[in-house]
């Protein structure tokens, strides 16, 4: 085996030594910024392990912060980049960790309120499998995650923290009353598991909401671009008004009551169901034969 820089232990410190190097640098979390750094170490070996991380794959990392997460990625092996938008997090974990295999991206990962910045898209591989594990900051995590989703080679698994209340919206079923538009987006192309929920008390500064963690497994079979943008543009339309019943956003969608019920009818489904009854499934199926038998 290579005894490479590749394959170098990246540095490791207790996190009382790394909350007492920020103190002195004078570092204070920001609130604004969603700075709430999960400390405990056998939770992140554990977020690791759950990442199922092999040596050499290539890991997104959004919001490393003081680089707890990233040293454990890189002890399993990983390659990363990690996307800061403090350039004192940045400089301070660049420095503590020293190593070679992380690339650094200091800005906010998102451009504007629903695409990732141009430089995060830069840098992410065109083919070939890669992964996200990141503690997400909870204000950004719906449009991070949603615009992840549609890029022509989204991460194979994300392995992701959120808030709690988040969490349980993306990972709900069909008929519960926090299933939505943007569970059924993100369970169009991923797979998704609740893991585990976290408590307040395993972070830095300590948030005032739970946290949960969730792994998203892309799809063996996917819908093509064009027919997620469809499908979103659909979605915005059904769960605009959530409590009318299919058949009414149907036919503001389409145009008319006769094409909601003749479609509902190609795909068997009860056009007096509300939106929140239905999963990704038939709306797929219907944007499908809607294209198909014309």
């Amino acid at each position: 085996m290579s005894t490479g820089p590749e394959h170098e232990a990246p540095r490791r410190a207790r996190w009382s030594e790394i909350k007492a190097a920020l103190e002195m640098a004078g570092f204070e979390p920001s609130r604004t910024l969603g700075q709430n750094f999960l400390v405990d170490e056998n939770m992140l070996r554990a977020i690791v392990r759950d990442a199922r991380i092999e040596p050499g794959e290539l890991v997104l990392e959004i919001g490393p912060g003081a680089g707890v997460l990233t040293a454990q990625l890189l002890a399993a092996g990983a390659k990363v980049i990690a996307v800061e938008i403090d350039e004192r997090l940045a400089q301070f974990s660049r420095e503590f960790l020293g190593e070679e295999r992380v690339q650094w991206i200091v800005r906010d990962a998102l451009e504007g309120k629903h695409a990732l910045a141009p430089e995060l898209l830069a840098a992410l591989p065109q083919s070939g499998p890669w992964k996200l594990v990141s503690n997400l900051p909870y204000s950004a995590g719906t449009p991070i995650l949603a615009a992840l989703a549609r890029l022509p080679n989204p991460p194979r698994s994300a392995t992701v923290l959120l808030q709690k209340d988040l969490a349980l919206r993306l990972a709900a079923e069909p008929g519960s009353k926090t299933y939505g538009a943007i569970s059924a987006r993100l369970q169009a192309v991923y797979a998704i598991e609740h893991l585990r929920d976290l408590g307040p008390q395993l972070f830095w500064p300590r948030p005032q909401v739970d946290s949960s963690l969730l792994r998203l497994e892309l799809r063996a079979e996917r819908p093509s671009a064009a027919l997620l943008s469809d499908l979103d543009r659909l979605l915005d339309t059904l769960f605009s008004q959530r409590r009318k019943t299919i058949r009414n956003r149907l036919a503001e969608h389409f145009g008319s009551g006769e094409e909601a019920e003749r479609l509902c009818a190609l795909v068997g489904l009860d056009p007096l169901l509300r939106p929140e009854d239905v999963g990704h499934g038939p709306w797929i199926s219907l944007l499908r034969s809607r294209t198909t038998d014309r």
